[in-house]
């Protein structure tokens, strides 16, 4: 009997993902435990493994195709014994089939305007002859991309022939289209009803500028709606400090010559992870997280790390930072952050966390505000370290000083719990023997 390969979900929260690669082909035979194909997650590229035994006899999703919800049919598999030819694609869940998929990418999907409630006017002597285009009710039936086109070129769709199947305009149609067929003018009630400005997507827009059009990947998709929400939904708090790194840079220093013959080699972000964890586990009510009408505290600090990878961001997590010795911290970033560009972690390695370190100091940013990360209550955003006049025992000095600037939710975090972590944070980076302890 076949066996139906579905979209597989490859975290708790996916939804749908990109099918990025096939790495078989119909006719391959394939075991437990064999890489089929490369799927794209919202914040990674994983490996999707066989569960079954058996022969490719269809793929139903290409490679390349977005959007393919999980628990769809992506593929059919025959068992042992089945002859391939004799085998039925199996179908089942929300993606289009392989043929489909191609006509995606022939045609951009671009949103239907809203049908016109008044008849199409007559065709005028220059329009393309023929039959009036098939409608669906009172809407005319043409592809997405037709009606981008003319909606690009002022052309009236009405007034133009469709050869598509039941006479659906498509785009050689639009392309093809005399200028007769531009839509006519409005009248003058239309006029007065008009808005002043229209304001087009920005697909549609005459920039009038040399320009390409990238589609988003399913990360920065994810992104833009994650971060959007929280701006409108979290209200957000900041608190900035400014800290004197000259202790923790000797430190550093000291630590590093120690820890030489081992390979490790500590970064100031290092020692800022396990402050911010100290920090939290000594102000708990910060390690907190808003939960609608209940709130989580948490007994441990897992640090998110802000790492910047080709088209987005992602964030690996240290688990148990406070509790981890600096150098176990260094080596594990290291570890997190390579896989974290190459998109080998595992959903459990950068979903989760207490708290977020974000840390633009190396691109020379002396101060910023972080959109908090939900659910979490907060994030550290670091800025560069450096030379600047600083008072030290009551004496003007010349000292490196980095400014530091928590973002706290609101609603969980009350203002003066974020200030005592934000005091703290600062003692602990200008004190850090209390890091080593």
């Amino acid at each position: 009997m076949p066996i139906a390969i579905q979209m597989p979900a490859l975290s708790p929260t996916m939804e749908e993902g990109t099918l990025a690669k096939w790495l078989v082909k119909v006719g391959d035979k394939v075991s437990s435990g064999d890489i089929m194909a490369e799927i794209e997650t919202d914040k990674a590229t994983m490996e999707f493994e066989a569960v079954d035994e058996g022969t490719i006899a269809h793929i139903q999703v290409e490679e390349g195709t977005e959007g393919v919800k999980v628990g769809t049919v992506i593929a059919t598999l025959a068992e042992e014994g089945e002859d391939v030819g004799d085998v039925d694609p199996i179908s089942g869940g929300d993606a289009a089939p392989a043929s489909a998929a191609k006509d995606e990418k022939t045609e951009e999907a671009a949103p239907a305007p809203s049908p016109s409630p008044s008849p199409a006017p007559a065709p005028e002597p220059e329009a393309s002859a023929g039959p009036a285009p098939t409608k669906d009710g009172d809407r005319i039936i043409a592809s997405p991309l037709a009606r981008r086109i003319a909606e690009q070129k002022g052309l009236d769709l009405a007034r133009i022939k469709g050869t598509g199947p039941n006479g659906r305009i498509v785009k050689a149609d639009v392309e093809s289209a005399k200028p007769g067929a531009a839509a006519p003018a409005p009248t003058a009630t239309e006029k007065e009803a008009a808005p002043a400005v229209e304001q087009k997507p920005a697909e549609a827009q005459d920039f009038g500028i040399p320009h390409e059009v990238e589609k988003l990947s399913g990360m920065r998709k994810t992104i833009a709606r994650r971060l959007t929400e929280s701006k409108q939904q979290v209200p957000h708090i900041y608190l900035t400090v400014d800290i004197r790194l000259d202790a923790l840079l000797k430190l550093r220093g000291e630590l590093n010559q120690a820890l030489e013959p081992q390979g490790i080699k500590l970064s100031v972000n290092d020692m800022l992870i396990k402050a911010l964890a100290k920090s939290l586990e000594q102000v708990p009510a910060c390690n907190v997280q808003f939960a609608g009408d209940s709130m989580l505290k948490f007994e441990r600090a897992d640090i998110s790390v802000a790492v910047s990878i080709p088209n987005g961001l992602i964030t690996p997590i240290v688990k148990d930072a406070g509790a981890k010795a600096m150098s176990k911290i260094s080596t594990e970033m290291k570890d997190l952050a390579t896989r974290a560009k190459d998109g080998k972690l595992a959903p459990e390695e950068y979903q989760g966390g207490t708290a977020s370190l974000s840390n633009m100091g190396m691109f020379g940013i002396k101060q910023f505000e972080a959109v908090i990360n939900p659910p979490q209550a907060m994030i550290m955003a670091i800025g560069a370290g450096e030379k600047r006049p600083y008072v030290v025992d009551d004496a003007l000095q010349i000292a490196t000083v980095m400014s530091a600037t928590g973002s706290f939710d609101h609603r969980a975090i009350d203002g003066a719990d974020g200030a005592q972590l934000m005091k703290v944070f600062k003692e602990l980076v200008e004190a850090p023997l209390g890091l080593v302890a």
